[in-house]
Order: structure tokens, then C-alpha cells, then sequence
């Protein structure tokens, strides 16, 4: 048998089950791994070791009796520091909760615990989780396992960080602007953006902790290193919180397609509006021709639904509402009366400071019109989604960029091909599938001549997950699928 460490959730759970490896076996593999290699990495930033531990010795007891507490049954794992988890501390890097220990389980979590998990560790975030580069005050930067020098992204940067290094099996993100997809893609892992109120996100930080509304744009979902893992948690962790359980339940449908030349597919990755890297390009062309090569049916489409600009200019008013109603009352008013001055004196432009505090403070009248936009862009998705099971976008335009802290996410940019692009760029490819409240797979298509990983954007229309989440499997198949940075066999 390989070691633990390149076991998959499902085959670990499997093996656990069927009693040749221990629980605690397992969980103190991870735990010597996290303690010789994760020193450099410092992606697991809180850990309760007594607590995990008494767990997986109950879950073996359980095991040798003949009894089974679900699929997950004594899989040691860690979760995001966005979730509250019950015995650790949920810091998200923000300062004011340095001490804040959870008093229960975010409702993610209670469902791993359910399923048989052993959470026995925290992984970081950017502060507050509100950058694509994982580092805050408080526990510090996480660094890419392909390359220290660079970041593994965020805001579930600690979580693909860990997964790529072997230092758990099974992580849950959350994903606003692309907090899922951006690390899965930067690290080489799976990372899956599910449908939008597939999961509830009670128990998440941000909001502040007691948050009981669902937040716009934002969701939760399953990373891993295989997608079979994402099949496996997505059962999990899907289905409605306890106030909406009584009246409805999620019955997610099959995947149409059977095998991968049943495949429908569309892609784009090509437009002005946000330029990819050569090197990225490369490896998503090669995956495409490799998908036609094993008999899908594959074509390039002239542009995306409501257009790319469009799109994202409803994704960038509804996000900075959202991002604005959680706003410290100083600090909002601070942004009214900064955006009424830019807005005589300066640029109110799409992703520009100004931008950013005149639609934090917009009227609700400019979030109707911006929500209304929104849903005519999902009648636009559904609509090609008639013709297509999936549609092929990049995650991110660059490959995992060097650590940049300073100033702050509109003045930074990025290297396009010896082109500097502004920093919020990072943000434009996983738009279309946020502001549409689509499911996205994030799959790793391999590495760059300078050995950072690529991933693919797989997205499927409303409420077909599991489409997507089928055709990454196929293409693990015929392309492959996670490989293990230098450095961590």
C-alpha cells in the first residue's frame, strides 16, 4: 500500500474501513509530516492534537466493533480558518480575534464530523479572507509548495497548500472571487465552487461570528487532490440548513454524460479583456486537444454569455456592495465620503479604488439594477448550457505569482507576458461562474516549463455539479490529474 500521504480521502476512508490503517495511524502520519515539512510552507496554523486524537482511537474502537459513523469515518483532515470548528480558534489573521475560540461547529463542519472526519487542525488566510495572497498579521504568509517564493493564492491558500504538500487529504474552501479556484489552480489540487446555496454558510468568517444570513456571491466547497474526493464531500456537505430543511431537499441530478466522448463541450481562453499568460495558455490548449483526442465534442465559442466586460462589471458592483454593508461604521462613512470626492476629482472606474468605494456605498436602487443584470446573465448561461454540458475557461491569467504585499490589491499588478496588468485582474476569469451562481471545478491540466501548476475552470449550469465535477474525473483519465511538488513524496 503507498503511504498515507498519497492515499485520497475516499481510499483512505476505505482502507480505514476495511481495518488496514488505523484513524490514529493515519492522523499521526500527518501530524510528523505537518511537524517535518510544514515549517516552511506554515499552512497549518492551529491545531487540537488531544482532542483528534481521542476521536480517531474512538473511530478504530468503532471500526473493530463492526460499526461505521459514515463515509469519512476516521479520516483525519483539516478545514479552512474561515470556518468555526468547535475547540480551535477561528482567527482568520484578523487581530481583533486573536482569541476568539468557537463555542460550536460552522454548519459545514458538522457535517464532516457527521460523516466520520477527525478535524484536527486550521489552515490559513489572508487577513479576514480578503486578498489572493495568503498572509496576515497574526500567523503570517503561507508559501506555494512548487515554489516558495511565490504565493499558493487565497483566500484558501492554507488549504491548498496543505493538500498539495501531503499534510491532509480533504479540505472545505469558501469561494467569493475565486477563493477555491485560484489556490486549487496555483497548487495543482482539485477545488470545486459549488452551486450558489448548495451549501449553507452558517459558521463562516467573514461575517462576524453569530452571522445567521446567507451573504451574496459567496460559497462553500470541497478541495482535495483527486475529483473523486469532490464527489465524496459534495455529498457530504450539500443540503439545506436546519430552518429550510422541513420543505425542501437537494436531489443534485447525474451527469448526462456517460463517458467522455458524450461530452458537449465549449471553451474560452481568449479575450481582451483579461489576456492569459503563454505559459497557462499552453498547457489549457494541450488539455483541450487532449479532451477532443479521447472523443469529446469539443468547440472554441466567440465569446461568453452577456460578454465577458458585462459580466464582470455586475460581478464587481455586487461584490463591493456585499464587501461594503460589512464595513465598520467609520469606515463606511469614511468610503461615502471618499467616493462623493473621487467621484467630483478622481476615477470611479471598475477596479480602481474609487471604483471600489462608490459601489460599496451604493443606493439598493443601484443593487436591484445590478441584481436584475445579474439573473438576465444566468438566463444567458442557461440558455447556451442548452448546447454545452460544460464550458472550459481559465481560473486565473497567470501562473502562481511572486509574494506581493505592498500597498493593497488596487495598486499592486501583475506580469502578463512582460506586461503589467492591474492586480484585480486576478479576479476577471472566475467571475462569469460567481455572478451566474454556477458550479466550477477547478482541475490541474499540469505545470509550466518553470514548474508551476495550471488549472482549468470547468463550468456546468445551475445545480449540475456533479457534471462537472464528472468530466475533471474523465479528464484526470485521459490528461492526469494531481502530482506531488518536488520536494513532498
Amino acid at each position: 500500500m503507498p503511504d498515507i500521504h498519497h492515499l485520497s480521502a475516499t481510499e483512505l476512508a476505505a482502507a480505514i474501513a476495511r481495518g488496514e490503517i488505523g484513524s490514529r495511524a493515519a492522523l499521526d502520519h500527518y501530524l510528523e509530516r505537518i511537524e517535518r515539512l510544514g515549517g516552511p510552507i506554515n499552512a497549518v496554523v492551529a491545531t487540537d492534537i488531544d482532542s483528534a486524537r481521542e476521536r480517531a482511537d474512538a473511530a478504530d474502537a468503532a471500526v473493530a466493533k463492526g460499526e461505521s459513523w459514515g463515509p469519512l469515518h476516521g479520516v483525519p483532515m483539516t478545514v479552512k480558518d474561515t470556518y468555526e470548528a468547535l475547540g480551535l480558534s477561528t482567527v482568520v489573521g484578523e487581530p481583533s480575534l486573536k482569541d476568539y475560540q468557537s463555542q460550536r461547529d460552522a454548519t459545514t463542519v458538522a457535517r464532516l464530523r457527521a460523516a466520520g472526519a477527525v478535524i484536527f487542525g486550521k489552515t490559513n488566510t489572508p487577513r479576514m479572507a480578503q486578498d489572493v495572497q495568503s498572509t496576515n498579521p497574526i500567523y503570517g504568509t503561507t508559501n506555494n509548495p512548487w515554489n516558495t517564493e511565490r504565493t499558493p493564492g487565497g483566500s484558501s491558500g492554507g488549504a491548498a497548500a496543505s493538500l498539495a504538500a501531503g499534510f491532509t487529504p480533504l479540505e472545505v474552501g469558501s469561494d467569493l472571487a475565486g477563493s477555491i479556484r485560484t489556490p486549487a489552480s496555483w497548487c495543482g489540487v482539485y477545488g470545486h465552487k459549488t452551486s450558489y446555496g448548495l451549501i449553507p454558510m452558517r459558521g463562516h468568517i467573514p461575517g462576524p461570528p453569530g452571522t445567521r444570513s446567507e451573504p451574496d456571491l459567496a460559497v462553500a466547497g470541497p478541495m482535495a487532490r483527486s475529483a473523486d474526493d469532490l464527489a465524496l464531500a459534495l455529498d457530504v456537505l450539500a443540503g439545506a440548513d436546519d430552518i429550510e430543511a422541513p420543505a425542501w431537499q437537494i436531489d443534485l441530478p447525474a451527469p448526462k454524460p456517460t463517458t467522455f466522448a458524450d461530452f458537449r463541450v465549449g471553451y474560452c481562453f481568449d479575450d481582451d479583456f483579461s489576456p492569459i499568460a503563454r505559459a497557462s495558455r499552453q498547457r489549457l490548449e494541450a488539455t483541450v486537444e487532449a479532451a477532443r483526442t479521447s472523443g469529446a465534442q469539443v468547440q472554441a465559442l466567440p465569446e461568453l454569455p452577456g460578454g465577458f466586460a458585462e459580466s464582470f462589471e455586475t460581478y464587481d458592483k455586487l461584490l463591493n456592495a456585499l464587501v461594503g454593508a460589512g464595513l465598520p461604521a467609520k469606515l463606511y462613512d469614511k468610503a461615502r465620503r471618499g467616493a462623493r470626492m473621487l467621484g467630483l476629482f478622481g476615477k470611479t472606474d471598475t477596479g480602481t479604488l474609487g471604483g471600489f468605494t462608490k459601489r460599496a456605498t451604493a443606493s439598493h436602487r443601484d443593487w436591484a439594477q445590478a441584481n436584475e443584470a445579474r439573473h438576465k446573465l444566468r438566463a444567458a448561461w442557461h440558455a447556451l448550457f442548452a448546447d454545452y454540458d460544460v464550458v472550459l475557461l481559465p481560473s486565473v491569467p497567470v501562473p502562481a505569482i511572486p509574494h506581493n504585499h505592498e500597498g493593497n490589491p488596487y495598486s499592486r499588478s501583475i506580469d502578463v507576458d512582460g506586461r503589467p496588468l492591474p492586480y484585480t485582474h486576478l479576479f476577471r476569469w472566475i467571475a462569469p461562474a460567481t455572478v451566474a451562481g454556477l458550479p466550477a471545478t477547478c482541475a490541474p491540466v499540469g505545470t509550466t516549463d518553470d514548474g508551476l501548476p495550471v488549472g482549468l475552470q470547468i463550468v456546468a449550469d445551475y445545480g449540475r455539479d456533479r457534471t462537472a465535477i464528472a468530466f475533471a474525473q474523465h479528464l484526470a483519465a485521459a490528461a492526469g490529474g494531481f502530482t506531488t511538488p518536488p520536494g513532498f513524496d
